[in-house]
């Protein structure tokens, strides 16, 4: 995949005028823009600047999966969600899902494969996640952050999908990725997968 844009989308460009910060968060920035548009009108944008993600599906014998339950505070309920969290600031993604996951489950994995990414909220949010699998999993000791409280099940791939179609399991990332353990589970997409390189020092 490539950023350039293709010939044909030319006349669906917006450029950038003006950037103005309109707050700034310790995680997060609120910016307004101001934009040409393709007919050469004038514009705002006004979006959120986000460092990025991770989101990791491990992967457990016998078609199940390891999700989290935790509360989140701007929706007011316990979700169920892949475990996943931001990138720090020049961090590589791959290093990033291994430090996310031994932290929020205790798990390390023996193999990995970077799935792809995923724009999380494109009309008002930078935000990438990037989509891994997670195989070969061994249990260890959680290293959660001072505030935060989550609770790791294990559950099976229909499990999943049910909660999922009944509504019970909202989390765009999740449900995003429940696309990507479909096929990969049926075989219709392949993974390249690879040995993790220092399963020791995450």
């Amino acid at each position: 995949m490539t950023d350039i844009p293709e010939p044909s989308d030319a006349h669906l460009i917006e450029t950038l005028l003006q950037s103005e910060t309109l707050c700034e968060g310790g995680f997060l920035k609120a910016r307004r823009d101001t934009v040409r548009m393709p007919d050469g009108g004038v514009s705002t944008r006004e979006y959120i600047v986000h460092p990025g993600a991770v989101v990791v599906i491990p992967l457990l014998d016998d078609h199940h999966v390891l999700v989290e339950r935790q509360f989140r505070y701007p929706v007011g309920r316990v979700m169920t969600e892949f475990p996943a969290g931001k990138l720090e600031p020049g961090e590589d993604p791959w290093r990033c899902a291994r430090r996310e996951l031994r932290e929020e489950t205790g798990c390390t994995a023996a193999e990995w494969a970077r799935a792809g990414g995923m724009h999380l909220a494109i009309a008002y949010s930078t935000e990438i996640i990037h989509v891994f699998f997670a195989r070969g999993l061994s249990a260890g000791e959680r290293h959660l952050d001072a505030d935060e409280f989550l609770d790791v099940r294990t559950l099976s791939d229909d499990e999943v999908f049910e909660a999922c179609r009944e509504g019970a399991l909202t989390d765009a990332k999740t449900q995003t990725c429940l696309l990507w353990l479909q096929n990969v589970r049926s075989g219709r997409w392949t993974l390249d997968w690879q040995a993790n390189p220092d399963q020791e020092s995450v």
